[in-house]
């Protein structure tokens, strides 16, 4: 059962590289890509429509899924001078605070995005015809993701609170 697990894990934490790091990367790639060869083609051939459209778009999933990224790492930036100057209680409570501000809202988010997505299906990108349900899928990708990890985030603080008496 043991190795099985380590299976399972294994997996998963593939599937998290995947979406958070390889699928980001390799968007990257090619906005990069299009960018320049648009800019290329700008100056020394015909301008072309289609590197624009495919850049945006791909600037759209790395951003999103980048930022998963940041957020499973922690290095997204963070704004804590008040923060780092109280107590690790405070900080707890903070913690708490925020963390549930942004589950709530992820979670009131969470339908109305996905009904937007979902209709978005019929209309295409005017040059390259990609359906903009999937241009916007991403979205409900980053908010399925941020709501397990803030969610996780909540339960580890609420352990903390209630087995150390809320020192972190």
């Amino acid at each position: 059962m043991g190795n099985r697990e380590h299976s399972l894990k294994a997996v998963y934490s593939f599937c998290l590289d995947v979406v958070e790091e390889y699928i980001p990367m390799t968007a990257f790639l090619v906005l990069f890509g299009s960018f320049i060869l648009q800019i290329f083609c700008r100056y020394f051939l015909v301008p072309l429509t289609w590197p624009l459209e495919l850049t945006l778009l791909c600037f759209i999933w790395v951003a999103l899924l980048g930022g998963l990224y940041a957020k499973r790492t922690d290095s997204h930036v963070a704004f804590s001078m008040v923060y780092d100057a109280v107590g690790p209680g405070v900080q707890l409570f903070m913690r708490l605070a925020g963390n549930a501000m942004l589950f709530t809202a992820f979670c009131l988010a969470l339908y109305p995005s996905y009904d937007y997505v979902m209709f978005m299906g019929f209309k295409k990108s005017n040059v390259l015809k990609i359906p903009m349900d999937l241009a916007f899928f991403p979205f409900l990708v980053y908010l399925v993701f941020m709501l397990g990890r803030v969610g996780r985030d909540i339960l580890d603080d609420i352990i903390v609170l209630f087995s150390r008496g809320g020192d972190k």
